[in-house]
């Protein structure tokens, strides 16, 4: 196991609560794909992914970086696309396992642990939702709503001192709209999209502003597509100031912001079946990892 040596754990652990990975949080609603097309009905997209963070920094409540316990997180999780009818589709998030641990603590001036690390698994904080299509068909853009549900099926306070988690332990519902344009160049495939959300939070949490866009194109006769992302929450700091919600103090992050960046690559191995992989970081953050996310995937695109 790798060994963080410090002598200020205890100012920095505390710090490190304040956190309580915010990466879970915000996961799911960097995940959503599609855009603005709905799909047609009848159709799906189905997706098996494994994401992980491993960070021993984190930006500050002010934006600066300080160094904390070495923590890993990783989520096996399930993404699905129904098309329900050719305007409305049904999307789960589902991460069906979900790991988090903190590094044993070592005092730099006589190598001593003082304190053990620890690790949980448990189900993560699941999210449900729908997509309507707004825009006509045939439109030069297409335009979609969708609505979100966040179901705090995770755990929120595991480990001996509560500061694991898998979930936020707040129930969330959240409006976003897209507006996207696709495009051919030769053989070349590609689309814009841009979207802006709303994210209502429970138990005393700030709400949220979402909003982003990505680009993608293809190559080899759309089998392998590029994308990149840029995706930006800001609070709009109603809640407490920090994490005391109605269950009393939670060790889960209130007022965070941050500004991301992340390419993705998917290869698709034949007409329905293939793999993806992806990496994210973030350009600037307030309470949250200062280190990058990955994933990798394998997806059923049954259109």
């Amino acid at each position: 196991m790798i060994k963080m040596y410090q002598t200020t754990y205890s100012a920095n652990f505390k710090q490190m609560k304040k956190i309580a990975f915010l990466f879970l949080l915000i996961l799911p609603f960097l995940t959503i794909a599609g855009g603005g097309w709905p799909k047609k009905k009848g159709t799906g997209y189905y997706k098996l992914t494994q994401w992980w963070v491993v960070s021993d920094k984190h930006y500050t409540s002010t934006g600066g970086q300080d160094p904390n316990v070495t923590t890993g997180t990783f989520n096996t999780s399930l993404y699905a696309e129904y098309g329900i009818t050719d305007k409305l589709t049904g999307i789960v998030y589902f991460p069906f396992f979900s790991r988090t641990y903190h590094n044993d603590i070592v005092s730099a001036t006589n190598g001593q642990v003082t304190t053990e690390g620890q690790s949980i698994n448990s189900i993560g904080d699941t999210d449900i939702g729908v997509k309507y299509g707004i825009s006509k068909p045939g439109s030069k853009f297409v335009f979609a709503g969708s609505f979100f549900l966040g179901i705090p099926l995770g755990n929120d306070s595991g480990g001996t001192d509560g500061s694991l988690q898998t979930g936020d332990g707040e129930f969330n519902q959240m409006i976003r709209f897209d507006l996207s344009k696709s495009a051919a160049f030769g053989k070349i495939s590609a689309y814009a999209n841009v979207y802006a959300g709303l994210n209502n939070r429970t138990n005393d949490f700030s709400d949220e502003f979402r909003f982003g866009g990505e680009i993608g194109a293809s190559i080899l006769n759309n089998k392998l597509w590029f994308i990149y992302r840029i995706d930006v929450v800001e609070s709009m700091m109603n809640g407490l100031s920090s994490a005391e919600g109605s269950q009393g103090a939670t060790i889960f992050a209130n007022n965070t912001e941050f500004a991301a960046y992340g390419y993705e690559a998917a290869l698709y191995l034949t007409d329905k079946l293939g793999v993806s992989a992806s990496y994210t970081s973030a350009f600037s953050g307030r309470l949250i990892f200062a280190s990058p996310s990955y994933s990798v995937g394998v997806f059923l695109d049954l259109k």
